[in-house]
């Protein structure tokens, strides 16, 4: 049975009836706890400015406790050195003979030592995180990305068990049944849809030679995705893409806590950003080719990364608006490339497909936290790390096969008859065709 077929025998449903409305609404439902659970490390994993602790029972005078952390221009402003301060031993000499800092001694003279004895951390807007809780800082800076990665997982991990609540409820795609021989169960689904839907269905929805003939169909597997030359590359191609915009994506929102002014709005814009692009990937996907849909978002935010880290500091508006809008970029080339894989691969694979392009994204999402915390060493390279690899994923965009206005493919043959097809399209294109 070809997509025409399918889609003929099914028309009794309608469209847009209350079967279709009740599954869109529980797949968003099913999604909420993402949201919910995975950024909340955007705050309980921040590292909150912090300095050398100076031990309360140090007795030195509060004139030279005042004077034992260097000053370091960081954006501008000084501030106080978050690894270093003065030989704690010399101050407390100094303070003992009465020695007044910066009148009788140089204090920029003395010699710096670390945090021997951890950090004090402001609690203005953080009560305590997993970073003040674990003094995840300094020569143990590796971890804090790492633990973020991990919490992140799990917190991802849970939300996936947590929208199988949802899932429940969600019957198994009729088109997939059907694909896999299951003519009874591809069935019943579209005889209850029918029921919700308030119309009646066919006597027999599936001919039995269309039944017959799904149930000579091969089962397939994770392999079939790279059986082939021509569907390998599509899935190196697309699996690099999926890793590029779920970097971008996460190391973006991770980032709200270090922009300049108050961390919650920053989040609160960073969320609300993405509304919009939601809105607007629906009319894009239902009217413009898919490649000139998704890889404009990717170049767009890629130079709009690259154009971030030229702002001077003074100009913090500017750039959290720069940021937001390359957030707005990869939202939209996240629900962008959902849809595109899925129209990419036949019935057979479509769901292995998106969720083995899914599963290895995963590895943007661990990345994310080590890209944001190169910038500690130099504050414009991650910006050009992510920027540069937008410009590749928007790149390999072009390079996938066009699918808008085309069937779904419902076999391995379909699929790559599809793509010779656009390729003799493309071949004859300026000659008259005979």
């Amino acid at each position: 049975m070809t997509t025409t077929d399918y889609d003929d025998v099914t028309k009794f449903l309608g469209e847009w009836g209350h079967f279709q409305k009740l599954i869109a609404l529980l797949l968003c439902i099913s999604v909420i706890p993402n949201g919910l659970t995975g950024f909340s490390v955007v705050f309980i994993a921040d590292t909150p400015p912090h300095h050398c602790l100076i031990p309360p029972n140090a007795n030195i005078s509060a004139e030279w406790r005042n004077y034992s952390i260097p000053l370091e221009e960081d954006n501008g402003e000084m501030r106080y050195s978050k690894y270093t301060r003065y030989k704690l031993d010399v101050i407390k000499r100094l303070s003992d003979n009465g020695s007044v800092p910066g009148i009788d001694v140089n204090v920029t003279e003395i010699e710096q030592e670390s945090c021997k004895d951890g950090w004090h951390y402001d609690r203005s807007i953080y009560i305590s995180t997993i970073v003040s809780e674990w003094d995840l800082v300094c020569s143990d800076a590796w971890k804090v990305p790492m633990t973020t990665s991990v919490l992140f997982f799990g917190l991802l991990t849970g939300a996936f068990f947590s929208g199988q609540l949802s899932d429940r409820f969600i019957p198994e795609s009729p088109r997939w049944l059907l694909s896999q021989g299951r003519v009874e169960e591809a069935e019943a689904i579209l005889r209850g849809a029918a029921k919700k839907n308030r119309v009646k269905a066919p006597e027999v929805i599936f001919q039995p030679l269309q039944a017959e003939h799904q149930e000579t169909l091969n089962h397939h597997n994770i392999c079939d995705l790279i059986k082939s030359s021509s569907i390998r590359w599509i899935t190196i191609k697309l699996i690099l893409m999926w890793v590029i915009i779920c970097l971008g994506y996460f190391a973006l929102s991770l980032n709200t806590s270090n922009l300049s002014g108050d961390p919650f709005l920053n989040s609160f814009f960073s969320a609300a950003v993405e509304v919009p692009a939601y809105i607007l990937a629906w009319p894009l996907f239902r009217s413009c080719p898919r490649r000139l849909c998704l890889s404009p978002t990717l170049f767009l935010s890629g130079v709009v990364l690259l154009v971030t880290q030229l702002i001077p500091g003074k100009l913090s508006s500017v750039s959290i608006a720069l940021e937001m809008m390359g957030k707005f970029g990869f939202s939209v080339a996240y629900i962008l490339v959902y849809a595109f894989t899925a129209e990419l691969y036949p019935t057979v694979l479509r769901n292995t497909a998106v969720g083995t392009c899914s599963t290895i994204s995963q590895l943007g999402n661990i990345a994310a936290p080590y890209f944001l915390y190169m910038g500690t060493y130099y504050k414009s390279l991650p910006y050009i790390l992510m920027g540069s690899l937008c410009a590749l994923g928007g790149l390999l965009g072009l390079l996938l096969p066009e699918t808008y206005g085309l069937p779904l493919p419902e076999t391995i043959d379909h699929m790559q008859t599809i793509q010779r097809y656009k390729k003799r399209q493309t071949s004859n294109r300026g000659r008259p065709v005979v």
